[in-house]
C-alpha cells in the first residue's frame, strides 16, 4: 500500500510575521519505507526551523507542526558545535527554562543554581546540583524546582511589657500602683463590722544582671494600707528577696539568698488580741547558702538556712502594752534535693527537710514550751511540655513535734505546686497549692496546720485589655483543739493597658470564713479601682 499523496497543508503563520520561504512537499517514499507490521508508527526525525527544507523520505514532519511558534516536544537542547559543556560564549544564546520566566511573586525565591542572599552573606554547604550526564538524560524528566527561603519567625515584642532602665550590667524595672476603694469589714469582725474606705500605695523594683556568668535578681514589693474610719486595722507590708549565684565551673554553683518580709497578722487570725490600738508588725529576716552539682542529667542541691522571726509588741486602745517576746524565734534549717532529668522538659526529684523553732523564751504566755522540731519529704517532677504546661508538682509529708509533752505533735500529707497551662494563644489557667505550719498563741494548741489551693484564669479578650478570675481555699487546722476553720476568696479583675507605663486596673472580691465553732464566721466585700505606673 504505497503513502497518501494528498497535497501539503497550509502553510501555519501567525499574524503580523514575515514571510518565510515557501515549504516544499515532501517527497513520497516508496513502498518499501512503509512498515511492513501493522499498527507500528513511522519514525519522524524532528525539522529545523527557519530557512531549510524538510528532509527526505523517513523525515516526516509530525502533524501540526510550523515553522513559528513554541517547541512542544520536550527535547534536550544542543549546544553549538564545537562549545563544551558548561561554557559560556557571547556568541551562543542561553537556553530559557520555563523555571526561569519567573512570576512577580515569586522573585524573592532562591534561582536554580543561584545563591540566595542569606547563603551569600552566610556561606554553609553547597546546594544539590544535577550533573551534566543527569541533566542531559532524556530519561530523567524531573525539573529541578526552585528551592523557597525558609525563615525563622521573628518573636514579637509584647507590645505593652516594661522595657526598663539600663544600669550598667543591670536591667532595672521599677513600678508603683496606687488604688482606692471601700471595705465592708475591715477587721473581719464575725457578723460583719464597720465599713470604711480605704487607700493603699504599692511601689516595687525588680533587677536583672546581665552578665555573661554569675547571675543576680533582686525582687522588691512593698506597700502600706490605709482605712479612713478604721485606722486601727492600718498596716504595712513588705517582701523582699535577693538572690545570687556563683558559676564556679560549668556544673557546679553556689546560690546564695537574702530575704526580708514585715507584715501583721492577717485580719480575723486567733492571735490577734482585743483591743488594740494598731496591729503588732512582726519581720522575718533571713538568709540561704546552697551548692548545686550536676552530674550529667542528676542534679544534687544542698541548702543551709537561717531564719530570725520577731514581733512588736502590743499597744492597746487605754495605752497599755504588753509584750511578744514569746512569739520571737530562730528558725536554721537544711534541705537536700535530687533531680534526674528524664526527658528534656520532665525532671523528677526528690527532697528532704530539716529545721528546728527555738523561742527567746523557754515558756511562753500559756506556760508551754513551744520549741520544735520538723521533717518533711516530697516527691514531684517539674514540667516543661513545650511551654503549654511548665511548673512543679509536689506531694509529700511533714511532721513536727514538740519539747512540751502536752502539745500533740502536727503532722500530715502536704501538697505544693505552681503548675502553668497555656490552654489557648488567649487564655492562661495557673494552679498554686501549698502547706505550711504555722505559730499560735492559743492555750493548748500546737499549731495552725494550713492547705491552701488557688486557681487563676487569665483572659485576653485584647492584647490590652485582659480579665483574671481568680479563687483561692484554705483550710486551718488547729492542732490540738476541734476547730477546723475554711477561708476563701473569690475575685474578678480588669487590666486596661493604655501604654507600657500606664495601666487601669479594677477588681471585686469576696472574702468569706466558715468555723465548726460558733461566733468565727465573717464575711467582707472589697471593691478598688487603682493605676500602675511601671517603666
Amino acid at each position: 500500500m504505497a503513502a497518501p499523496t494528498d497535497l501539503p497543508p497550509l502553510r501555519p503563520s501567525l499574524d503580523n510575521s514575515p514571510p518565510g520561504p515557501a515549504r516544499k512537499p515532501p517527497t513520497q517514499p516508496d513502498d518499501t519505507s512503509v512498515p511492513a507490521r501493522v499498527g507500528q508508527l513511522p519514525t519522524f526525525k524532528p525539522p529545523s526551523f527557519g530557512t531549510t527544507p524538510l528532509p527526505g523520505p523517513g523525515d516526516e514532519a509530525p502533524i501540526g507542526i510550523g515553522a513559528t511558534g513554541f517547541d512542544s516536544r520536550n527535547l534536550p537542547k544542543k549546544t553549538a558545535k564545537g562549545a563544551k559543556p558548561g561554557a559560556t560564549s557571547s556568541s551562543v544564546a542561553p537556553t530559557a527554562t520555563i523555571s526561569d520566566a519567573r512570576l512577580p511573586q515569586t522573585q524573592n525565591q532562591t534561582r536554580r543554581g543561584a545563591p540566595s542572599v542569606d547563603t551569600a552573606a552566610n556561606p554553609g554547604p553547597a546546594p544539590m546540583t544535577l550533573s551534566a550526564t543527569t541533566a542531559a538524560s532524556p530519561t530523567n524528566l524531573s525539573p529541578v524546582l526552585p528551592q523557597t527561603l525558609v525563615r525563622k519567625p521573628v518573636p514579637a515584642d509584647p507590645p505593652f511589657d516594661p522595657v526598663g532602665i539600663q544600669a550598667g550590667a543591670f536591667l532595672l524595672r521599677p513600678a508603683i500602683e496606687t488604688a482606692s476603694g471601700y471595705d465592708s469589714n475591715p477587721a473581719r469582725t464575725p457578723g460583719g463590722g464597720r465599713t470604711s474606705l480605704f487607700a493603699t500605695v504599692t511601689p516595687e523594683l525588680k533587677v536583672n544582671s546581665n552578665w555573661l556568668r554569675h547571675e543576680f535578681t533582686a525582687d522588691l514589693v512593698g506597700s502600706y494600707t490605709a482605712y479612713a474610719t478604721a485606722p486601727e486595722q492600718d498596716r504595712p507590708a513588705f517582701a523582699g528577696k535577693v538572690d545570687g549565684r556563683i558559676d564556679v565551673t560549668t556544673r557546679t554553683a553556689v546560690n546564695l539568698e537574702s530575704r526580708l518580709v514585715v507584715a501583721t497578722d492577717n485580719p480575723g487570725s486567733s492571735n490577734i488580741q482585743t483591743g488594740l490600738a494598731r496591729l503588732p508588725i512582726s519581720t522575718d529576716v533571713g538568709g540561704t547558702v546552697g551548692i548545686a552539682q550536676r552530674f550529667n542529667r542528676f542534679d544534687v542541691t544542698f541548702k543551709g538556712a537561717f531564719d530570725r522571726t520577731t514581733y512588736q509588741e502590743s499597744v492597746f486602745t487605754d495605752g497599755s502594752t504588753a509584750p511578744n517576746d514569746d512569739r520571737n524565734f530562730d528558725q536554721p534549717a537544711a534541705a537536700l534535693r535530687a533531680n534526674y532529668e528524664l526527658t528534656p522538659g520532665i525532671k523528677p526529684f526528690l527532697e528532704l527537710d530539716a529545721d528546728r523553732r527555738i523561742h527567746d523564751l523557754a515558756i511562753d504566755r500559756s506556760g508551754l514550751d513551744r520549741d520544735s522540731t520538723g521533717l518533711a519529704g516530697r516527691i514531684g517532677t517539674s514540667f516543661e511540655l513545650s511551654r503549654i504546661l511548665t511548673g512543679e508538682l509536689a506531694f509529700g509529708y511533714l511532721n513536727r513535734t514538740y519539747r512540751d509533752p502536752t502539745l500533740p505533735a502536727l503532722a500530715g500529707p502536704t501538697l505544693d505546686s505552681s503548675l502553668i497551662w497555656v490552654a489557648t494563644a488567649l487564655t492562661t489557667v495557673k494552679f498554686t497549692a501549698s502547706t505550711t505550719a504555722n505559730e499560735t498563741i492559743l492555750p493548748g494548741v500546737s499549731g495552725v496546720f494550713t492547705h491552701e489551693i488557688g486557681l487563676q484564669v487569665d483572659h485576653d479578650f485584647r492584647r490590652w485589655l485582659t480579665a483574671t478570675l481568680r479563687f483561692v481555699g484554705d483550710r486551718d487546722s488547729y492542732v490540738g483543739s476541734t476547730r477546723l476553720d475554711d477561708r476563701y476568696a473569690a475575685s474578678l479583675a480588669v487590666l486596661y493597658r493604655l501604654t507600657r507605663e500606664w495601666q487601669v486596673k479594677g477588681e471585686l472580691r469576696r472574702e468569706w470564713l466558715t468555723s465548726n465553732q460558733p461566733g468565727n464566721d465573717y464575711a467582707a466585700y472589697v471593691a478598688l479601682l487603682g493605676v500602675r505606673l511601671q517603666r
